[in-house]
């Protein structure tokens, strides 16, 4: 059902977690498969990716090049695209698959996409103040962070044309979603604080 490709470039500590949180994906039969993209990593990200089962592809240095390549590559329908870092929370299987359902039985695969709501790790007053920011620029712009995932089909991927080539490709594609087509799930992807 559901492609996760993550753009990766020496992110083994990063990688780890963020695979493992994609386990009840795989037991509940809702992930195909998970691509890394690699702009060239030299720490063991490759070695990471073949542990785990992953498809590993090392490409350009350009991001939004490497995540096209990477589409072509995926075996699912829909396609989540992910950061090395994020932890998606419990629950997000019983979400995605809900949303999926959904616009399939509306019609509007080819329309929509989603993406979870922000939770940045740590405590204090930086880290909760790091999600208001982020919930505000969501709600005024409809332009959620690209580590915070964005899954939407495969055909509606191909429609919007894909990711542009250069450095900002990923925050591009969220703005040619629209604010009105992108809607956030309830389920919270963790996301380190920076």
């Amino acid at each position: 059902m559901i492609s996760v490709i993550i753009p990766t470039h020496n992110a083994e500590r990063q990688l780890v977690p963020t695979l493992a949180a994609l386990v009840p994906g795989v037991t509940a039969g809702v992930l195909r498969d998970v691509i890394l993209a690699d702009g060239g990593s030299t720490d063991d990200t490759s070695a990471i990716a073949d542990a785990a089962g992953c498809a590993f592809y090392q490409g350009v240095s350009d991001v939004g090049l490497r995540l096209k390549q990477a589409v072509g590559h995926g075996r699912g329908h829909w396609l989540l695209f992910l950061h090395a870092g994020s932890l998606l929370e419990e629950g997000w299987v019983r979400e995605v698959s809900a949303f999926i359902e959904g616009a399939e039985r509306r019609g509007m695969a080819e329309r929509v996409a989603a993406t979870f709501r922000l939770s940045v790790d740590g405590y204090g007053l930086a880290p909760r103040l790091g999600e208001a920011v982020a919930a505000a620029r969501l709600a005024m712009l409809g332009r959620p962070k690209p580590g915070q995932g964005l899954l939407l089909s495969r055909r509606h991927y191909d429609r919007l044309g894909g990711h542009a080539p250069g450095r900002k490709a990923e925050a591009r594609l969220i703005a040619r979603v629209g604010m009105r087509r992108l809607q956030v799930l309830r389920a919270k992807v963790l996301l380190p604080s920076r």
